[in-house]
């Protein structure tokens, strides 16, 4: 069903965007859910499903703009829509791309809203299950986060090389 309707509300909005509006809507559900059962259950249980979705998204953008560094690059255009990132390019090839998030208004926007933690679960829980949906083979290193008290998010994805691929 969900490929009958695909997902171009992200394109069109951003993903800071529709992130506000899921957080919005998530928080009081979660802290509703963790007062009847626990919140590191549901809070467990919602991580798990997070990442299940975002492998599927990585797959999804895969499918449509190919596997590799360059095409994940491509890709980063979503979640910076509207200056939601701001990031500096620190090495880029076929294999490896690194950069850090020099600002973060998804950061900001959990904050805000009171919801930092939560902010942690919703969005950078979803950074290694992204990319390896988007190449089973490509992995993301990450030492700090801005929304965990970082200066700077750090990204460090490795690719495999084109001619090692299955």
């Amino acid at each position: 069903m969900a490929d009958d309707f695909p997902d171009t509300l992200t394109q069109d909005i951003g993903v800071l965007k529709r992130r506000e509006a899921e957080a919005r809507i998530l928080a009081p559900v979660i802290e509703a859910l963790a007062e009847a059962f626990g919140r590191d259950e549901v809070v467990a249980i919602v991580s798990d499903v997070i990442v299940g979705l975002a492998h599927e998204q990585g797959a999804t953008l895969a499918a449509e703009y190919g596997d590799g560094a360059a095409a994940f690059m491509e890709t980063l255009q979503f979640w910076s829509k509207g200056g939601a990132l701001e990031i500096e390019v620190l090495e880029q090839s076929e294999a490896k791309v690194d950069f850090d998030v020099t600002r973060c208004r998804y950061a900001d926007m959990y904050r805000a809203l009171g919801i930092a933690e939560l902010g942690a679960v919703l969005s950078c829980n979803r950074d290694k299950a992204m990319v390896e949906g988007f190449n089973p083979q490509a992995r993301l290193s990450r030492d700090q986060t801005i929304l965990a008290g970082g200066s700077c998010c750090t990204f460090r994805y490795t690719f495999p090389e084109m001619d090692e691929k299955p």
